[in-house]
């Protein structure tokens, strides 16, 4: 089931670094910046991940099908759904109740909740009822698994990407996945969909082979999906803010040595698809 937004209140209110490319200024209600990592980042920096964001509104295109999963704050649909280059179809998951309630309440802020469809669900490989695992220290943290310790747990809907959203788009243009170690499901869960995407699909992914060890996958697993797709790899350097060329077997290599090392929390983020033209290197 999807929901649409509802207004909030005033607290912990930010206003973003102006970011080329939006409409307008970005707002950002958050958490308590004192104790949410995620919170805290933006309302002392006043900007949020500045590479990805260039990345992802350069990936964008007029008329674009856009997927954010793991929404959060709602950060990566706002850009979308601001974009000078307007997207067709914005859709925001979202399983986490205190997420959900602050994502519904940055639609507003911004005046785009016209323009973004919340689903609060989280996305999987099968559809049921489920568990969130919370980090109440960083709610950008919450994974649908166990993990390696104790977490509060929260009842959640999980749904199968491609039986959620076919209903609503024939493909998926642009699409995001950070669920903190649960990508392969849903990656798996989406995959007839992404499928009939074609080459034009562009996905920007988060890759942490320890958690998705813990979610009884692996790097090499999510790896592998992708690059059956026929899409162009690429490693995202937010250092050096650009796309560094790979391929599947040299991130499949890096994958397996940190799997193999024990305690190794390494991680990266990966883009596929087609590099876009207008990105500054």
């Amino acid at each position: 089931m999807l929901s649409r937004p509802v207004s909030g209140d005033r607290e912990h209110r930010v206003t973003l670094k102006p970011i080329a490319g939006l409409q307008r200024e970005l707002i950002l209600q958050t958490h308590d910046p004192s104790s949410d990592l995620v919170s805290h980042k933006l309302h002392s920096e006043r900007q949020w991940e500045p590479f990805e964001t260039e990345l992802w509104l350069a990936s964008q295109r007029a008329g674009d099908f856009v997927v954010d999963v793991g929404a959060n704050l709602g950060y990566f649909s706002i850009l979308s759904a601001l974009h000078s280059r307007q997207a067709a179809h914005v859709v925001a998951v979202e399983p986490a109740a205190d997420n959900l309630a602050l994502l519904q309440q940055n639609l507003m802020l911004n005046d785009c909740q016209r323009n973004v469809e919340i689903a609060p669900i989280a996305l999987g490989d099968h559809e049921g009822e489920g568990a969130l695992y919370r980090n109440e220290n960083n709610r950008g943290d919450h994974q649908i698994y166990p993990g390696d310790g104790d977490r509060a747990k929260e009842s959640i809907t999980v749904r199968n990407g491609t039986e959620l959203l076919s209903p609503m788009m024939m493909r998926i243009d642009l699409l995001k996945v950070d669920t903190q170690g649960s990508e392969y499901a849903v990656m798996t869960g989406l995959l007839p969909l992404l499928q009939k995407s074609g080459p034009g699909l562009r996905i920007l992914l988060e890759l942490t082979p320890y958690s998705l060890r813990l979610a009884k996958s692996s790097g090499r697993e999510l790896l592998t999906l992708i690059a059956d797709l026929g899409l162009s790899l690429w490693i995202v350097d937010h250092i050096e803010h650009r796309l560094v060329a790979s391929d599947a077997q040299a991130l499949c290599e890096w994958s397996d040595n940190v799997d193999a090392t024990s305690g190794d929390r390494g991680f990266m983020n990966i883009y596929a698809g087609t590099a876009p033209a207008d990105l500054s290197q």
